[in-house]
């Protein structure tokens, strides 16, 4: 490539027009001179792309010097703001693209100079035509320089733009891994003034079917007159809101997911652009230049009109700058909102919730809409006042040129000046879009410098001397954010072995670790920690979307002895023999394809197998059945793979390792002590079963279950369409935006482009009005103008009727866009309301298989094109369609010959525009499709990253941040070189058929007048015919985010269901029956529950037991519905659930999951999300909860003191996994629904206090009929029925709990085979 540094490397590029492959890097880093100024190079691949679609195989790998590791690397050494380090890092591109648009620039002006000289030359009619053919052929020239320079000041404003936009994503991702992970920060004044109704009443919250379009534009209208949002007086108040918001507030997931896709496209933006900062006064300082040297000193008289403009504009801008701000909040507020309901999904449906929780995202939606609207509002003033300023420019300047001047306005003056005077207006139109882009890109770019400026994660002054132990000297530690102590003067030293820390739930046991790894802020003592790897467990598993094996290995060397050795110790080879393809399973998204019990113990397996000296484990066998805990505790934590390490495990079950423990540590409301000797721990039920009995439970698959291989993907790959975009897609849309207002922006364009044949042809009659005997006109045309004096008699009447015709096109244009702003109004706001409502009620399945990245990809960035350019780029097809269709009329009224070239003309582009589109289309759908993995990989570190830093995996991550981007980068990089490729060749064709137009003009005998008028008229078709090509395929381009929005609208749907229970079902005395009951998650999938059929009596506190796997889970989650059986029956209270209305189910049989859903707000908020109780009913369940233990026993202090007004982050973070099982039980309680189901729900809640919420759920459910399901035994001890499963879903047993319990420590039933 030209210009490129001898230097970098030249391996592994692809040679030219040789088939394109993923293996080899790019040809653009070795083309010659000609190749890289035609972009023939992309030959190859426009070839396989027009035969087939493109597949990522099909795809070179980014050039050298695009590849986001050398950015990165390059990127880091550079210092100063954000916008220094980029405008340093990418100034030569800038410096480059500014000359070539410069070039360009000079080029197109040189046509209207051009064009002045060969109408003179056409004056004299007896002259030789050899000067205007010269003038012809110099013209030829200039667009043909022109069109070269666009063509490669395309390729490095798209380089600088997509340096400029990885450089941003890496950085982001890089400081995602080192920033400090903050508590929860009370919600500030004015993200809560950004929430207020502002004067209505919510949009879509109260609307969840779809209004009349009548109503919604009606609606659109209300809004703007009502709104607060449009006053003035408030604003400076915002600004100082806004920024001292976003200063503070640290960055949620939905806005790291908003900073990477929409404020950081907003920066890379104007890198693309950066031309026209220069350029925009450029032409406009040469436009008047060359309007004085055309009509003099009144062209700055008629400047007037364009100075009054631009002080108009700056205050407008100011309003929009600040406003800008402001809707920036709303949507983060909308993207936060969207983002915790795509994670709590299941939750809200299986509570009943996600209507409410709809609502909240339709407000916000609703608020965002109305900013956005209001700001566009503001944008179309600018509009408005430039194109205002356009059309009296001239009228000014030809008012001074006339009158005051008192020059005649001959066609050679006229059409020239007019030609410039609409590149000027071009100019102005752009200044406009460059004045708000700017705006809100400083914005954005304020908001990324925030998030860059948030503490990174506390360098601990760790004192890690030589040969010195883990320990704590006189440490205290608060969370990040927070000023409450959570460690208090903690003295302790870890020694080699085992660890075992206990307490009471949120005494600070799991806070202690977080200590440890440098998660918490020191504030007092000494803590002394190696710096090296920790192998660490957390309490909520945290995994990636790959194999098991990737999971456990997390990219350490395979070693397949340590590797069976692990899978043994975590009792986890006997699983992986179950699955089809054993460890080389996809587990689907944070382990969705696994249960529980596998999941945490996926989890401990990849912290023993690292090589880590110290091992941090919080919690890791609470979610275990005994004996698979047992098998565990002595074959890991006794085993051999922990000999000569530290490891610390956190638990509640201390009955299993107390005895095996160099020391025991209690944590109590913060203080640390070491348990002495004589300490007595609570003795599990379970104990009962022998030691050697439950080692024969253990079975040794044979070799071939160890070896399974071919992975099985559990997530499907990203649905990609075909071909070009459906026209039922376009339909969707049009019938989103309402058809009446398409059929009235149509009118309108119609209007505007007839207004400016109109002033074209006004000027031909003024211009030819000075010599009348030459005037070659239409009669009836010519009898309109016979009723205006002669110009040289009185010229006011023409100046007036310009003027006229100037407002008027103003107008329209003014009215286009409010029109179209109505559109993109109705359409967001419904599009998004029919994909949130399908989503919402999905079927379940689609979940499982859909990666929260994928889903938020589809309704952040794909919306976010809907609610932007998309309707321009329709308003913009639909103008140059009318402008094509009017320019060929006026070419044809003229002569036959410029009909017949202009067809062929049209024939031409259409071949070529063909060639072009299947591959576009390709390029784009993966562009999408590759974007998805990109913000998986955000939301997945931000969830792990607390695992990624212990492990010291940051780099491995930013490896594979970089590979994602690549991926991603590459397929935009050739979409966009694809469309220089189509560039050049349209704008040679156009040059050369201006040529030809021009020749055919001279040799037909048309008059200078009117082939001035046709030649403005032929330039106008060639670019409409030019224009609407790219135009419609990048139509096509941003109608694939439609496509892929539309295919939300036809997701399949849960049934709703169709018999509506009386308000009394179910009772309290109506049993549950399962009758031959088979369920299966899949088709092709093993039945996770086998031919069950059992009874549970109204009223029964009902126990399931069984071992990891065995489909308790399912069987509970049976009751409300979210599956239905394949075979069988499951009836409550004598009406079959599979036909019964789900939400009337769900909100009347109440699920507990073993990690209960928290969201972000009060406590209040938490137990009570729809408000259905009174604030006394809330209390007195929280005070049973949590108030119910005194200091004596030792209950965390805080937790005492819990409020309805108590703060929860989201996801509950800022509370312990224990804490958050009691919340989820307290809102069972209040519930008080006469069925409640409990799947682990104390599974990481200390004994007593477990015990204590089994009293309490018996006396505030006692006529309920209460499931739980359990591993630990003492949680169900007092149950009246127990029923126990087996592998593949078999039902082992049922009876009489105490019976059943007695059975399985005596083996009675063989139960033992299956637990």
């Amino acid at each position: 490539m030209p210009m490129r540094d001898p230097d970098l490397p030249k391996d592994d590029i692809s040679p030219p027009f040789e088939l394109a492959t993923s293996a080899l890097r790019s040809p653009e880093d070795n083309v010659s001179l000609w190749q890289f100024m035609t972009v023939s190079w992309m030959s190859p691949l426009i070839s396989v792309g027009y035969k087939r679609q493109l597949n990522d195989e099909d795809v070179w790998k980014l050039s050298y010097q695009f590849q986001h590791s050398r950015l990165l690397e390059n990127f880091r050494e550079v210092q100063g703001s954000v916008v220094k380090r980029l405008m340093k890092a990418n100034g030569l591109d800038l410096t480059i693209q500014t000359i070539l648009g410069i070039i360009e620039n000079l080029g197109n002006f040189a046509a209207p100079v051009l064009l002045q000289q060969l109408l003179r030359s056409m004056e004299d009619i007896t002259a030789p035509k050899r000067a205007t053919i010269i003038y012809a052929v110099l013209t030829l020239v200039a667009r043909l320089i022109a069109s070269q320079a666009a063509c490669l000041g395309l390729w490095f404003s798209r380089r600088s733009y997509e340096r400029s936009r990885g450089e941003m994503i890496t950085m982001l991702y890089e400081k995602t891994l080192s920033r400090k992970t903050l508590g929860f920060v009370p919600e500030s004044k004015e993200e809560k003034e950004s929430q207020e109704d502002d004067g209505y009443d919510g949009m879509n919250g109260h609307a969840l079917s779809s209004p009349k379009s009548s109503n919604r534009v009606k609606d659109f209208f209300d809004r703007i007159r009502k709104s607060k949002l449009i006053h003035l007086s408030c604003l400076p108040r915002q600004k100082q809101q806004v920024t001292k918001h976003e200063t503070n507030q640290p960055a949620s997931l939905g806005k790291i997911l908003n900073l990477m896709r929409n404020d950081v496209y907003e920066v890379s933006q104007r890198f693309w652009e950066f031309q026209q900062i220069v350029l925009a006064p450029f032409n406009m300082i040469v436009s008047i230049a060359l309007i004085w040297k055309l009509i003099g000193w009144p062209c700055l008289i008629g400047a007037v009109a364009i100075i009054v403009a631009q002080v108009a504009n700056a205050f407008i801008a100011r309003i929009i700058l600040k406003r800008e701000r402001i809707r920036r909040v709303a949507l983060d507020i909308r993207l936060k909102a969207t983002t915790e309901f795509v994670d709590a999904i299941r939750h809200l449906r299986w509570y009943g919730w996600q209507d409410a929780w709809l609502s909240k995202i339709l407000d916000a939606r609703q608020r965002e809409l109305d900013l956005r609207v209001i700001n566009s509002l503001w944008g179309q003033m600018i509009s408005f006042t430039n194109t205002l300023s356009k059309g009296m420019f001239p009228v000014i300047a030809f008012w001074a040129y006339t009158t005051l001047a008192g020059k005649p306005l001959y066609v050679d003056t006229l059409f020239p000046a007019y030609s410039l005077f609409n590149m000027l207006s071009n100019s102005m139109r752009f200044i406009p879009h460059l004045i708000v882009t700017l705006l809100n890109s400083f914005v954005a770019v304020g908001r990324i410098e925030n998030f860059m400026d948030e503490p990174d994660k506390q360098e601990i002054d760790t004192h890690d001397e030589l040969d010195s132990k883990l320990s704590f000297r006189n440490a205290s530690f608060v969370w990040p954010g927070s000023q409450v102590p959570v460690l208090k003067d903690v003295n302790l030293s870890f020694s080699s072995g085992l660890t075992v820390i206990c307490g009471k739930v949120g005494s600070g046991k799991s806070a202690m670790l977080q200590a440890l790894l440098g998660e918490l802020d020191k504030t007092d003592g000494q803590l002394v920690r190696p710096d090296e790897v920790y192998g660490y467990c957390a309490q909520k598993p945290w995994l990636q979307s790959a194999s098991i094996r990737e999971n456990i290995l997390f990219q350490s060397p395979y070693d397949d002895v340590r590797y069976k050795q692990v899978l043994e110790a975590c009792a986890l080879t006997t699983d992986f023999a179950n699955f089809k393809h054993g460890d080389l399973s996809n587990i689907g998204e944070n382990g969705i394809g696994l249960s529980g019990g596998q999941k945490a113990r996926v989890a401990l397996a990849r912290a023993i197998y690292s090589r880590a000296k110290i091992l941090l484990l919080d919690d890791p066998i609470s979610a275990l059945d005994y004996q698979t805990a047992e098998t565990i505790v002595r074959k890991c934590l006794q085993g051999p793979l922990l000999e000569g390490r530290t490891t610390i495990l956190v638990t509640h079950r201390t009955e299993l390792v107390h005895t095996m423990a160099e020391q025991v540590v209690e944590i109590n409301d913060g203080y640390a002590r070491i348990l002495g000797s004589e300490a007595t721990f609570p003795k599990n039920m379970s104990l009962s079963m022998s030691a050697e009995h439950a080692e024969g439970e253990i079975t040794e698959p044979n070799q071939e279950e160890q070896d399974a291989a071919v992975p099985e993907r559990f997530i499907e790959d990203e649905h990609r369409a075909t071909g070009g975009v459906k026209a039922r897609v376009y339909w969707e849309y049009i019938k989103a935006g309402t058809i009446r207002w398409w059929i009235g922006i149509v009118v309108v364009i119609a209007v505007y482009r007839l207004i400016a044949v109109a002033e074209s042809w006004y000027l031909k009659q003024w211009g030819e009005a000075y010599r009348q005997q030459e005037v070659q006109s239409d009669p009836i045309i010519t009898d309109i103008f016979d009723h205006f004096p002669p110009p040289q008699d009185n010229v006011r009447p023409w100046l007036i009727g310009f003027a006229m015709i100037g407002v008027a096109s103003a107008v329209a244009y003014l009215i286009s866009r409010i029109v179209m702003l109505v559109i993109i109004y109705t359409a967001g706001k419904q599009m998004f309301l029919e994909i949130m409502k399908r989503v919402s009620f999905a079927t379940f399945q689609f979940y499982d298989k859909t990666p929260v990245g994928r889903l938020m990809n589809r309704l952040t960035s794909d919306i976010g094109t809907i609610d932007g350019n998309i309707s321009d780029q329709f308003q913009m097809v639909a103008w140059l369609a009318i402008l094509w269709v009017s320019s060929l009329i006026v070419i044809a009224s003229v002569t036959p010959a410029f009909l017949v070239f202009s067809l062929v003309l049209t024939v031409s582009f259409v071949i070529i525009f063909l060639r072009f589109l299947p591959t576009s289309q390709s390029l784009r759908r993966l562009e999408m499709v590759s974007l998805s993995p990109l913000m998986s990989n955000f939301g997945a570190l931000v969830e792990g990253l607390t695992t990624v830093r212990a492990f010291c995996a940051q780099g491995r991550f930013q490896d594979r941040a970089i590979v994602v981007t690549d991926a991603f980068q590459k397929m935009d990089h050739f979409f966009w070189t694809l469309q220089a490729w189509l560039q050049y060749r349209f704008d040679v064709l156009s040059a050369f058929s201006t040529l030809i137009l021009t020749l055919l003009a001279l040799f037909t005998g048309v008059s200078p007048g009117l082939t001035a008028f046709v030649l403005v008229a032929s330039s106008g078709f060639v670019d409409a015919t030019h224009s609407i090509c790219r135009q419609y395929g990048q139509l096509q381009m941003d109608f694939v985010s439609v496509e892929r929005v539309v295919e939300l609208l036809h997701l399949e749907q849960e049934s709703s269901g169709s018999v509506k229970p009386p308000a009394r079902w179910p009772s309290y005395a109506g049993d549950i029956v399962f009758d031959h009951v088979t369920i299966r998650y899949a088709p092709h999938l093993e039945p996770a529950l086998s031919s069950i059929s059992l009874r549970i009596k109204a009223g029964s506190n009902t126990a399931i037991v069984g071992r990891t796997g065995s489909g308790k889970t399912t069987l509970a989650l049976s009751l409300i519905a979210t599956m239905v059986p394949e075979s069988g029956q499951i009836s409550i209270d004598s009406v079959d659930i599979s036909s019964v209305d789900k939400q009337a189910l769900r909100t009347r049989v109440t699920f507990l999951a073993q990690e209960p859903l928290l969201f972000p707000g009060t406590m209040r908020q938490n137990l009570d999300p729809l408000n259905e109780h009174s604030d006394d009913e809330c209390t007195g369940v929280l005070s049973r909860i949590f108030g119910g233990v005194s200091e004596d026993e030792g209950s965390d202090a805080q937790q005492r003191q819990w409020t309805l007004g108590t703060q929860i982050d989201s996801g509950g973070d800022n509370l312990s996994q224990g804490q958050r099982q009691l919340v989820g039980l307290a809102r069972a309680i209040l519930r008080r629904s006469p069925i409640v189901i409990l799947d682990e729900a104390t599974a990481s809640i200390d004994l007593v206090t477990a015990l204590r919420m089994q009293q309490i759920l018996r006396e505030e459910l006692q006529n309920a009929t209460v499931i739980t399901i359990a591993h630990r035994l003492e949680a169900v001890q007092n149950a009246d029925y127990c029923i126990a499963l087996g592998k593949g879903g078999t039902l082992l047993g049922h009876g009489p709990a105490a019976q059943m319990l007695k059975d399985v420590g005596s083996e009675g039933l063989g139960i033992e085979n299956g637990l």
